[in-house]
């Protein structure tokens, strides 16, 4: 059999390194994301009218300024945006077209797929937060210093676990039913989920149930971080954590290639 050296042929054959795997997939599917107009229209456009609508218009009862109480609800809402709806919906549609088949028999291991998509939430939600947070520091918004490394860590937290239920989502059911499904749970999660009406202006114990929701949790713990400075309260913590925890374990037995 005839042997070559290396470097004889270029492109060299086989895998290359994981961390260029990592950050080329991941930036693949963050561009992707970007690109899409429905995408931007459920990630971005609608969290900044809500900024600047709730900030402007006085359609809740808010304290002065008004734009810090309202940050820490369309931050909240970024984050389930992008990595529950626009997660769940992608994935959705890669799966019906293929497109999970065909990475699947490249190179990239399968962990590294799922990695991948979650850096590339991540870069999203950053691209997010920030496009807000400039707008909202035009319209009076100065956050406390104090806050910031716990919004970071909260924001991180939800992130992932509204990822997992995403891929949950997107993993298990037909495209058009997850398309259809995803915005009834966004739907919901923003107007009865701790978003936009705070838990304790709920009738009864409706307002103890919104907080045991990953949106009620990661809204009221970036409420404490922004607003008040302070530390969130650890069930703010168990119940992102939990959330996507138990959406992992099921979703790697639920999850499918088509």
């Amino acid at each position: 059999m005839t042997t070559f050296p290396a470097g004889t042929f270029t492109p060299a054959p086989g895998r290359g390194r994981v961390g260029r795997m990592l950050f080329v997939h991941a930036r693949t599917e963050a561009m992707l994301t970007l690109r899409n107009s429905e995408q931007i229209l459920l990630t971005l456009l609608i969290p900044v009218a809500l900024l600047v609508g709730l900030t402007v218009l006085d359609i809740l009862d808010l304290p002065d300024p008004r734009v810090d109480s309202v940050v820490p609800r369309v931050f909240a809402l970024a984050v389930m945006s992008s990595a529950f709806t626009g997660q769940a919906i992608a994935l959705g549609f890669d799966r019906r077209y293929g497109v999970l088949k065909r990475l699947a028999a490249t190179a990239l291991p399968r962990w590294l797929l799922v990695s991948g998509r979650a850096v590339a939430g991540l870069v999203v939600v950053a691209v997010q937060l920030v496009v807000l947070g400039v707008l909202a520091a035009i319209m009076g918004w100065a956050p406390g210093l104090a806050g910031l490394a716990w919004a970071v860590l909260l924001v991180l937290v939800g992130t992932l676990s509204f990822g997992a239920l995403g891929v949950l989502l997107g993993g298990a059911l037909k495209a058009e039913v997850v398309l259809a499904l995803a915005n009834v749970v966004w739907f919901v999660l923003l107007l009865g989920g701790g978003i936009v009406v705070p838990p304790d202006s709920m009738p009864g114990a409706l307002g103890d149930v919104v907080m045991l929701l990953p949106s009620g949790a990661l809204t009221d713990g970036l409420h404490t971080a922004l607003v008040d400075g302070g530390a969130p309260g650890w069930p703010v913590f168990a119940v992102l954590v939990g959330w996507g925890a138990v959406a992992t374990l099921v979703a790697t037995r639920t999850t499918k290639l088509s």
